[in-house]
């Protein structure tokens, strides 16, 4: 006969999530022409609570700025990574996010027991891992995650709109506005523009096209230079 703690072993209530550290994890710049895409991980301590995470993109930008600061200071830890532009072409931009995400997570001085990811789609982890999507509006520790990577990725690109004031980086952070879409057809595209975007493409195959009918030009006027004079 099976004794009563047996039984009661038996019937014990399974615990799907295992106790421990939770980190958040977002990204910012899927969407731009230009810059790298940003990701954040970050674990909240429960014993000093941020007022005010929301999803960064319904921020002001000051808000935006002051949280930053308050979350460096009072998280458990946090980490930002980013795939640069090269990555984002040779990978494509959903793979190029899932590696900054994974790059944020391995970032992470503490090893988190689960990773809630924002969106539906989940970098390759060796942690348990889920993805809730706008989890940036519900989870605090992914509202902190997409305002670590927002902040530093319009840092940025403010940093670039120094180095190149006629495409107004620092208005359109890179996204595609008539603006910077003026400004590409103006002034050609950068080496921080994402070749694989099709706006970008199609600037560079006509920079392309227009320099090989000028050296066309140039061939067959030298060419007219160089003909034989035949004296009768």
């Amino acid at each position: 006969m099976r004794s009563k703690k047996f039984l009661s072993a038996e019937q014990a209530t399974l615990v799907w999530d295992t106790p421990g550290l939770i980190a958040g994890v977002d990204e910012a710049g899927r969407g731009p022409l230009a810059g790298p895409v940003v990701a954040a991980a970050v674990i909240l301590d429960d014993r000093a609570p941020i007022k005010g995470l929301a999803d960064s993109k319904q921020l002001s930008a000051a808000r935006r700025e002051r949280l930053y600061d308050e979350i460096r200071a009072k998280a458990l830890c946090c980490s930002v990574a980013q795939a640069t532009v090269e990555e984002i072409d040779q990978l494509n931009i959903l793979q190029a996010t899932m590696l900054a995400m994974r790059r944020a997570v391995m970032g992470l001085r503490l090893k988190p027991t689960k990773v809630l990811v924002d969106g539906n789609r989940l970098p390759v982890l060796d942690v348990r891992a889920e993805a809730i999507v706008s989890g940036d509006a519900l989870v605090p520790a992914i509202s902190a995650a997409s305002i670590l990577a927002k902040v530093t990725r319009d840092r940025l690109l403010d940093e670039l709109h120094a180095l190149h004031p006629e495409y107004g980086f620092d208005r359109h952070k890179g996204y595609g506005t008539a603006m910077h879409l003026q400004a590409l057809q103006t002034h050609g595209a950068l080496a921080e523009h994402r070749r694989s975007f099709a706006p970008v493409a199609r600037v560079l195959a006509a920079a392309s096209a227009d320099a090989a009918a000028q050296h066309a030009g140039a061939c067959v006027d030298s060419g007219a230079l160089r003909k034989p004079v035949v004296v009768r």
